[in-house]
């Protein structure tokens, strides 16, 4: 994907939803469930990512939220390179065990890839949908 694209997908106000992510997770790695990442101090959600059960145990074993990257088809502990981990407080199972809540205490300020304008660090919900316009409107520019 060219930058241009990335761009304008990161921080653009058009809604371009992939609604093959599923489907492309689960062609290229089909023991995958869906982990949502929650703040526990602050509630807010940081991320969806997936999990299989190496990255599990990876992630009860070190207590560092790890998950199993679907673009690159390997284990993904979170600020491997960065140093911007996400402590692991709790795992949480839904009710028909096929997807979990980590609850976590973000390390450093690399919560996602992205940065706003001025270079500081956000979680990946920044943007939000207005219903009027169809927009996203940027709540972290």
């Amino acid at each position: 994907m060219s930058d241009q694209k990335i761009n304008d997908l990161e921080e653009g106000e058009i809604l371009q939803l992939d609604f093959k992510k599923l489907a492309k997770a689960a062609a290229a790695c089909p023991d995958v469930i869906p982990v949502a990442v929650q703040n526990a101090d602050t509630k807010e959600v940081i991320l969806i990512a997936y999990t299989n059960e190496l990255a599990l145990k990876e992630s009860i074993k070190t207590k560092i939220a790890t998950f199993w990257s679907t673009s690159r088809n390997e284990l993904w502990i979170k600020g491997a390179t960065s140093g911007n981990d996400f402590e692991l407080i709790d795992i949480f199972v839904n009710c028909e065990q096929n997807s979990l809540v980590y609850t976590v205490l973000p390390k450093g300020e690399g919560i996602c890839h992205t940065k706003n304008k001025s270079g500081n660090a956000r979680n990946c919900y920044y943007r939000r949908l207005d219903f009027e316009s169809g927009k996203l409107e940027n709540l972290n520019p």
